[in-house]
C-alpha cells in the first residue's frame, strides 16, 4: 500500500513539468530577417507600380539588393509615386533613349545610405548612380530646413519629408518624392561636368565663366522657358523631330 501514494507523488509532479515544457516547445522562434529586397519594400508601401516597373526593366533592382545586402556603403532611393509618373508631359519617357531610361532610374538612385541627418552634411552636389556617365555630373543638389530636405535637379525642385520615408533604417533608405527627379543634362547641351549650372542669363551672354558658383550652391532651377515646374521637352538632344514634346514649349 505504501507504492500507490508514491506512485501518486510522482504523477503530479509530471503533470506539472509537462505542461511547461510544452508550452516552451509551441512558442514560434524568431524569424530570421531575409535579404532586403527594393521591389518589395516598395509595392508593400503601395503607389510605386510605375518606378517598380523601371526598376525592373533597367535591372536597377538588381544592383540595389545586390549592394544592400553585400556591402557596407548601403544604398539611398528616391522613389517618385505613380502619379509623380502621371504628371509628366505626354511621351515624355518614350521620347528617352533605352540608355537615357537607364540614367534616368539611376538618377533616382545614391550609391551610399543616407540616413535624414546626413543630407544636411553632404556635400553638394551629391553624387548619384548616374554621376560621370557621359562625362556629366548627373548630381542631385540638396538644401536642409528645419524638417524636410529640398532637392533640385536644375531643372525640378521637391521637397522631401522625412515622416513620408518607405524606409529610413540602414543599409537602404527609401524616400518618397511627388515628383520625378529630370536630370537638366538630357536636354541642356551646356550641362556641367564638374561644377553646378550656370544660370541661364549668364549661358545667354556667351561666356558662362563668370557666375562665381560654389559647387555647394544649388543651381537656378529656371529652365529656358522659365518654367521652374519642371514641365520641360525632354525630347530636346534626342532629335529635332521630338523638339516640342508636344507641349508647345520652347528651350
Amino acid at each position: 500500500m505504501t507504492a500507490a501514494p508514491a506512485i501518486f507523488a510522482l504523477l503530479l509532479s509530471l503533470s506539472t513539468i509537462l505542461p511547461s515544457t510544452n508550452a516552451q516547445s509551441a512558442a514560434p522562434a524568431p524569424a530570421p530577417s531575409g535579404p532586403i529586397n527594393i521591389t518589395g519594400i516598395l509595392d508593400k508601401a503601395g503607389q510605386f507600380s510605375f518606378f517598380i516597373g523601371l526598376l525592373r526593366r533597367t535591372q536597377a533592382d538588381s544592383q540595389i539588393d545586390n549592394q544592400v545586402n553585400n556591402s557596407r556603403d548601403g544604398m539611398t532611393v528616391f522613389a517618385p509615386t505613380d502619379n509623380a509618373f502621371n504628371n509628366l508631359p505626354g511621351g515624355a519617357l518614350n521620347n528617352l533613349s533605352s540608355q537615357q531610361q537607364v540614367q534616368l532610374v539611376q538618377y533616382h538612385i545614391c550609391p551610399k545610405f543616407y540616413s535624414f541627418e546626413d543630407f544636411r552634411s553632404a556635400p553638394n552636389p551629391v553624387r548619384t548612380q548616374a554621376s560621370g556617365q557621359d562625362n556629366k555630373v548627373f548630381g542631385l543638389y540638396i538644401a536642409a530646413e528645419a524638417n524636410q530636405l529640398n532637392i533640385s535637379t536644375g531643372v525640378v525642385d521637391v521637397p522631401v519629408y522625412e515622416g513620408n520615408a518607405v524606409r529610413k533604417d540602414a543599409p537602404l533608405a527609401v524616400y518618397r518624392l511627388d515628383k520625378v527627379l529630370l536630370p537638366r543634362e538630357f536636354y541642356d547641351a551646356d550641362a556641367p561636368t564638374a561644377s553646378p549650372p550656370a544660370p541661364p542669363a549668364a549661358k545667354k551672354g556667351g561666356s558662362g565663366s563668370g557666375s562665381g558658383s560654389s559647387a555647394a550652391a544649388a543651381p537656378s532651377t529656371e529652365n529656358p522657358a522659365g518654367n521652374g515646374a519642371g514641365r520641360i521637352d525632354l525630347g530636346l538632344g534626342l532629335t529635332s523631330a521630338v523638339g516640342l514634346l508636344g507641349l508647345g514649349f520652347l528651350f
